[in-house]
């Protein structure tokens, strides 16, 4: 399944308008793509989706082999990297090691032209919007990973750029680090007027700072929307493996969805035709016996295939008439004498599911 990702409302002057088409051995990518200026974008897959070689080819840094680019209504399809208005922020930010941060913001600039000491002065004024004025004669390894991290997002900002390209900007960063940059780096983009494509496999990441989430596997599109939409209605399994989520396919007949694999869920919704049912692993209950009285419409008899810690509680792996995953507490699983291979049988209310159209 293919999906054309653009706005109706995005006039052809203005913004990004691409059809990435990248052959490179047996992969190929092929993903269109559009975004309004002032719009965050994140391109959201697996390892190997093709992500990056997306992000490269809207840097001009990996030839379209087909398709188009146009930015601002400009042909960018052979335009070389170093004149295109574009800013890229690096995972490893790629900052000169013999530079300051003041110079290395200044390079930008210097580079499109604008004399040293008016480059530099811009680089301060950078450095300064980003907190980083006391940081300015630092040398990259006087920087700690969120300083490294701003000096690189100021320095692609300072060419003023019509495109932002952000690959993983925040993977190289520990947890705590993250958490505080991640907040700083949604304020910078808030204010970015032109289009910002981010790169990132890390559905938090994407979640926090775009405003509309395109989702790449196997070098296609294959969902896009914004982050509540994309949680909430999940298309693919990848999808629901990172929103947290149970998710089938199926035949909807009224309240009941058939899935392919046999079993029917019953659900709140009617629906008619091809349909999607999920349902998060905390709306499952187990039981060591056939349960008598639940008021719980969905039953299904399943094995434990494997258990984990899953933050506070332990995740159940089940597989049997559903294969499903279910969260609960570490007492309700040494309660329930959970160990791989018991037999359980698993409740779901129909008011816990969700089903859409497919």
């Amino acid at each position: 399944m293919t999906i054309r990702t653009e706005r109706t409302d995005v006039r052809p002057d203005e913004g990004l308008d691409a059809r990435l088409v990248v052959d490179r051995g047996t992969f190929r990518l092929d993903v269109a793509l559009t975004a309004a200026p002032g719009e965050v974008v994140a391109l959201l897959g697996p390892n190997g989706a093709g992500k990056t070689t997306a992000l490269r080819a809207l840097a001009g840094l990996t030839p379209l082999t087909g398709g188009h680019l146009r930015l601002d209504g400009t042909d960018l399809d052979r335009t070389p990297p170093e004149t295109r208005p574009v800013g890229v922020v690096f995972q490893d930010y790629l900052l000169f090691p013999h530079l300051t941060a003041l110079d290395n913001v200044a390079f930008g600039p210097r580079c499109h032209g604008v004399p040293k000491a008016e480059a530099r002065t811009q680089a301060a004024e950078w450095l300064e919007r980003m907190g980083l004025a006391g940081q300015a004669t630092a040398k990259p390894r006087r920087l700690s990973g969120g300083q490294a991290q701003r000096v690189a997002l100021a320095r692609a900002l300072a060419t003023r750029p019509r495109l932002l390209l952000l690959d993983e900007p925040l993977a190289a960063l520990d947890a705590r680090t993250r958490l505080d940059v991640r907040a700083q780096l949604r304020r910078h983009l808030a204010d970015f007027e032109a289009v910002a494509i981010l790169v990132t496999h890390d559905p938090l990441d994407a979640m926090v700072l775009a405003d509309r989430l395109v989702v790449i596997e196997h070098g296609r599109a294959v969902q896009d929307g914004t982050p509540a939409d994309i949680a909430r209605h999940p298309r693919t399994d990848y999808i629901a493996h990172l929103v947290g989520l149970n998710l089938y396919r199926g035949l909807a007949d009224g309240h009941g969805v058939r899935l392919d694999s046999g079993p029917v869920i019953t659900t709140t919704e009617e629906l008619r035709g091809p349909a999607f049912v999920a349902f998060p692993p905390s709306a499952v209950t187990l039981h060591r016996d056939r349960p008598t009285g639940s008021s719980a419409r969905n039953l299904w008899q399943c094995s434990v295939a494997g258990l984990e810690s899953h933050g506070d509680q332990i995740r159940a792996d089940l597989v049997g008439d559903l294969p499903l995953a279910a969260d609960l507490t570490t007492v309700a699983a040494a309660e329930l004498g959970l160990h791989p291979g018991a037999e359980v049988w698993a409740t779901v209310k129909a008011t816990q599911t969700h089903a859409y159209p497919a």
